[in-house]
């Protein structure tokens, strides 16, 4: 039993350290942390996004991302459907959400959107990738698909070329596992800052820089700040640079492949004391937008 509180001690504070899955490239995958920017794309945006973390270190984080989102025609309202397969050691969470936006235009460039999520979470214990004394313990039987509901909602002020936003993505906290009473995964509550601005700096505009931001707050973790500065050439090439206060710094990489089509890949490299034990992060997008005559998307859109 004891050898079983460790590991899962280990994991909780990986849990409590991420919470939410994380992400290198947040500028485009915006829905999964604020639901009301669905639809703000002005186009069916589809995204599909595989993340990689830690190489090399044993029950590291591995998450699958899928979203659809898109603005209803000849309303105001934009929706938005996502999963997340998140895996860390021998847990795995599925979380399917959906997204309602509602958006007020305030100028003739600038709207504001206001957003709910409603989220159904699958937790699974994988016993069988554990090592514990007491094989008959009826605690750790049949800790398949435990199911749990939230809500959560957001903010977000946006133009063609700049953003801010506010959530909470999961306003309930939920003990995804507990032992004789004491919550050892615990989903705690996330409340979420993102801004970015595009700056032409040419005049042709073949050069576009856009600075963004990410801030990240739990409880019990310290804030979690995300700086990252990206370059786009022609409308077509994009790199960049980021960094994970007191975690990591990233590169990179974007291609427009059609005006439809666009692939990005991120490398994390660890500042902390990880970076013994693991040869980085790897995460790499596609994101595929259809029927964009909505007369609302200035293409291409850098976020």
């Amino acid at each position: 039993m004891k050898k079983l509180i460790l590991v899962f001690m280990f994991f909780s504070i990986v849990s409590y350290a991420q919470q939410d899955a994380q992400y290198t490239q947040y500028m485009y995958n915006t829905i999964e942390v604020n639901p009301a920017y669905a639809g703000s794309r002005g186009a069916l945006s589809v995204f599909g996004l595989y993340r990689t973390q830690w190489i090399g270190l044993d029950g590291a984080p591995e998450t699958s991302t899928f979203s659809v989102n898109t603005p209803l025609k000849n309303s105001d309202l934009g929706l938005g459907v996502s999963l997340v397969n998140d895996k860390i050691g021998p847990t795995v969470e599925n979380t399917l959400s959906a997204d309602l936006s509602y958006t007020i235009p305030t100028s003739e460039s600038w709207n504001l959107s206001f957003g709910i999520k409603g989220t159904a979470n699958l937790f699974n214990i994988d016993i069988n990738k554990l090592s514990y004394e007491d094989q008959d313990d009826p605690q750790f039987q049949n800790l398949k698909n435990k199911f749990s509901p939230n809500v959560g909602a957001g903010i977000y002020y946006h133009s063609d070329r700049a953003y801010i936003g506010l959530s909470v993505p999961n306003f309930i906290e939920t003990n995804r596992y507990d032992s004789e009473d004491v919550a050892i995964f615990k989903e705690k509550i996330n409340y979420y800052l993102i801004a970015g601005y595009v700056f032409n700096l040419d005049r042709l505009e073949y050069i576009k820089f856009k600075p963004a931001l990410m801030a990240k707050m739990v409880e019990g973790a310290p804030l979690q700040v995300d700086v990252s500065g990206n370059f786009m050439f022609n409308d077509k090439f994009v790199l960049g640079l980021a960094y994970r206060w007191s975690a990591s710094v990233s590169a990179m990489a974007g291609f427009q492949v059609t005006k439809g089509m666009y692939i990005g890949y991120g490398y994390d490299h660890e500042t902390t004391q990880l970076r013994k034990y693991n040869s980085g992060s790897h995460e790499i997008f596609l994101r595929f937008e259809f029927f964009n005559n909505f007369n609302k998307m200035i293409s291409p859109r850098f976020f």
